[in-house]
């Protein structure tokens, strides 16, 4: 297809789901079901205009595309998460991002080491692949803003936020493993070490320290010489400077972008602290800063305290980030569309279905006892673990660094009918299932029967 073939499809696209937008948020398609099943109908499979290899030589665009979908993501969720360090919210997430995904892991290597018979290094790769709940698309399911105190969406988020630090260790143990002429003590040795350990403490002190540190001195440079522009470029030297950061000393550049978003949300807490009108009160229980301002009315705005430039920071932060993040969401989404036809399998709709149906559910239920968390949220939980983006990055990463074998085609086959069905199961049972939750929590604040999660 020739260049403004390619724009006149794009702008259909974005013209279709903008103007079907109010439908498509009432019924079960989503929008990226429309994008996926885009890609189809251009890809191979259908009138073949165009096609995806993802040979070792082609498969840099889709590393960094994914790449900067998850960074952007990540702060994005992370900025959104406006909670108490103490809160449960946080364990929770924990338990799911921790424990429930090592179960998970776990579970599908076995589940490839058994039944499809492969070597221990191709399972774990492939469960390190399709394990993680993915920040981008989980945006379904994730908090909406800073005011969203949902026990579900909260659980989800952090869940979405935290797990690359469980899984891509994960990968890289895996990717040792295969590698000729390693020893296995010095594999454990220098995976405990750097990959886990190190990736783990490196990320996190990166991404709070630079969140919290340019956070704070954008917004008092801001203030000081009363500075209304749009901050964007704040906000993107903040996702860039901590994820490049990280990166450079070998820590994770994803956990570090969820915690520069953090960081950035304790900068906005810090000074609502100082600037509200009752000094007793817990910022977290006042609306959030970025409420309190009207970006559309810069021109002639009276800044009179921190509290108002906070505001426009952490705004322009949120809608510059969803922006972006829709944007390349929607193009690898149509990627994976192109590339899903000629990569489908049997195989891989058995795993996707073991995963979704019996590991996953299983894992975050066993994550989950113990804690007061009911029954029927234990249970959406263990649904709502969403494939996508992350999973893309991950089998990107692993081609890049040299993944190679008879096992490596059935391996991208089994991660892209994984994720298409994500896609298509998940989206599609959102809007139903919130919908069901939303109606029986109502039903339950007035009194009725059923205590749904």
């Amino acid at each position: 297809m020739p260049t403004l073939g390619w724009l006149l499809f794009a702008a259909a696209l974005l013209l279709l789901t903008s103007f079907l937008s109010g439908w498509i948020h009432r019924g079960p398609v989503t929008t990226f079901a429309i994008y996926l099943l885009a890609g189809v109908g251009v890809g191979p499979g259908v009138l073949a205009l165009t096609r995806l290899p993802l040979t070792a030589d082609h498969v840099l665009w889709l590393r960094v595309a994914s790449e900067a979908a998850m960074v952007v993501s990540l702060f994005i969720t992370g900025l959104k998460l406006r909670l108490r360090f103490r809160d449960g919210g946080w364990r929770m997430a924990v338990r799911l991002a921790l424990t429930a995904m090592v179960l998970t892991v776990l579970g599908v290597m076995l589940l490839g080491i058994h039944g499809l018979g492969w070597p221990l290094p191709w399972a774990l790769a492939l469960a390190a692949m399709v394990c993680p709940t993915d920040p981008v698309l989980a945006s379904l399911v994730s908090v909406d803003d800073a005011r969203d105190d949902d026990a579900l969406r909260v659980a989800i988020s952090g869940e979405a936020g935290m797990n690359d630090a469980t899984g891509l260790p994960i990968l890289m143990l895996a990717l040792a493993m295969a590698s000729p002429g390693e020893t296995l003590a010095n594999v454990w040795a220098n995976w405990l070490t750097v990959d886990v350990l190190w990736n783990l403490a490196g990320g996190v002190g990166i991404g709070v320290l630079g969140g919290w540190g340019l956070g704070h001195l954008g917004t008092h440079l801001r203030h000081a010489t009363r500075d209304v522009a749009p901050s964007d470029f704040l906000a993107l030297g903040i996702m860039i400077g901590v994820y490049a950061l990280a990166e450079a000393v070998h820590a994770s550049g994803f956990l570090a972008a969820f915690a520069a978003g953090v960081g950035l949300r304790r900068v906005e807490l810090h000074v609502s602290r100082y600037t509200q009108e009752d000094g007793e009160r817990d910022p977290v229980d006042q609306a959030p800063a970025e409420t309190r301002v009207n970006p559309n009315e810069r021109a002639g705005a009276a800044i009179e305290h921190p509290g108002q430039t906070v505001g426009w920071v952490v705004s322009d932060a949120l809608s510059f980030g969803e922006t972006v993040e829709r944007l390349i969401a929607a193009a690898l989404v149509l990627a994976v569309g192109v590339a899903a036809v000629p990569a489908l399998s049997w195989t891989g709709v058995l795993v996707a279905m073991a995963l979704m149906l019996v590991i996953r559910p299983l894992a975050v239920w066993v994550a989950t006892i113990g804690s007061p968390v009911p029954w029927q949220r234990r249970v959406l939980i263990g649904w709502f673990g969403i494939r996508g983006l992350g999973s893309l990055n991950y089998l990107a990463f692993a081609v890049g660094h040299g993944l190679t074998g008879d096992l490596r085609a059935p391996l991208e086959g089994i991660v892209i009918t994984v994720v298409t069905l994500s896609i298509l199961l998940h989206g599609g049972s959102v809007t139903p299932l919130m919908r069901w939750r939303s109606r029986a929590l109502s039903a339950r604040a007035r009194g009725s029967v059923g205590k749904p999660g």
